[in-house]
């Protein structure tokens, strides 16, 4: 086996921007772009093997050709066929919806999907972009519904200030919402189910008010979810790997590099997914084969993988995703 790159599923949104495919460097010409689908397993949108011997096979029949073998044995054995996680970058040139959504138990019995836990890792930050995350004050399930009727949700939201780098897990039934200006990475569990409760009384190109789901989201919302600042804290180092979050779902790190550095993966039953996010680097495995990644690209390690160098092109910054 050897790392996949996928076709990104480019996705137009009301509130999407510009920035995604300079980003990526791509020659498309494609206005409103909210998100690059990088590695995706969600019906209807599964992502495409760009090269190499498998080109032109879906990520799902990926797994089903090598299995263990690219997931990891307790990931097939725990998922099967299914692959866990959905990879993404997200531009809101707008506000995002308000929205939560649902945790396993909820989205089993109403979609028969995963749930949806996802994190953010803000790659970069317009001048006063914000991230919606959480409850400012604790509130009820009839303050919720009274609010919501009366337009005063808004209020009892947490709003942060965000710059790049910033991380905030978001577990699934946390009120949050992306704010402008926002361009950032998102690792979530394969589930495309969203509820939103608010979304700024805007129209479609159809001219018709987008579904809300706001009953939908009563029994998912955590409504004792009240923090003064959720963001996940962590040391900004340079030439090591350093642990972003560690949760039921995903393991996410971040490597900020200009040195060589080997990854010793013989003790790590799962795929490794690179989130590369600034400058470029090679990946090279134990026979040598080296594989370019640069900034806007993600690659996708597979299990049977164990021991891969990475050598910066000066300088790399990347995120490594795995189970």
């Amino acid at each position: 086996m050897y790392p996949l790159k996928f076709n990104p599923i480019l996705k137009q949104t009301l509130w999407g921007g510009d920035k995604i495919i300079p980003f990526k460097h791509l020659e498309t010409v494609m206005p409103n772009v909210g998100e690059s689908w990088e590695v995706s397993a969600v019906e209807g949108s599964e992502s495409v093997v760009a090269d190499g011997p498998d080109k032109g096979l879906t990520l799902t029949e990926m797994v089903r050709k090598y299995r263990e073998e690219l997931v990891g044995e307790a990931c097939y054995t725990r998922f099967g066929d299914k692959f866990p996680l959905l990879i993404k970058f997200i531009d809101a040139k707008l506000d995002l919806s308000i929205q939560v959504h649902p945790d396993d138990a909820l989205a089993a019995k109403r979609h028969h999907s995963f749930g949806k836990n996802e994190m953010w890792y803000v790659v970069a930050a317009d001048k006063g972009a914000k991230l919606i995350s959480g409850f400012s004050k604790q509130i009820t399930p009839k303050e919720y519904k009274e609010r919501v009727n009366d337009g005063t949700f808004a209020e009892v939201l947490q709003s942060c200030d965000i710059e790049s780098g910033d991380v905030f897990y978001v577990p699934a039934g946390r009120v949050h919402g992306i704010g402008a200006g926002a361009f950032i990475a998102e690792i979530q569990q394969t589930s495309d189910i969203t509820y939103r409760i608010f979304d700024y009384n805007r129209k479609d190109k159809n001219g018709k008010t987008r579904e809300l789901h706001t009953v939908q989201a009563v029994d998912a919302i955590n409504y004792d979810d009240v923090q003064d600042d959720f963001r996940t804290h962590y040391d900004k180092l340079h030439n090591e790997p350093v642990e972003l979050l560690s949760t039921p779902y995903f393991t996410t790190y971040v490597y900020d590099m200009d040195e060589d550095i080997t990854c010793d993966y013989s003790e790590l039953d799962s795929f490794v997914i690179y989130m590369c996010l600034e400058g470029a680097c090679s990946v090279v495995d134990d026979e040598g084969r080296e594989w370019p990644l640069q900034a806007g690209e993600t690659m996708l390690l597979p299990a049977a993988i164990k021991n891969v160098r990475i050598v910066p092109k000066h300088a790399v910054k990347f995120l490594e995703v795995s189970l």
